[in-house]
């Protein structure tokens, strides 16, 4: 099962990710890290479930969505 949002198409991005303490003394840096989007099981009223993201269910995007091939 893929990592993306099938109504939205939202994937994963790099982020970076630096403390305070770093940024002032410039010594190890730890660069940057996948971010992932947050994907849950909801359910089609056509039949059938597909992962979303919570945006997408917050909105009820799920509710208008056709039927999916399974």
């Amino acid at each position: 099962m893929s990592k993306v949002c099938t109504n939205c198409s939202k994937g994963s991005l790099m982020a970076g990710r630096y403390s305070n303490r770093v940024r002032a003394t410039k010594f190890n840096p730890t660069g940057k890290h996948r971010v992932y989007p947050n994907l849950q099981w909801a359910t089609v009223p056509a039949g059938g479930r597909v992962k979303l993201c919570t945006r997408c269910i917050k909105a009820g995007k799920h509710l208008k969505m056709p039927k999916v091939k399974a």
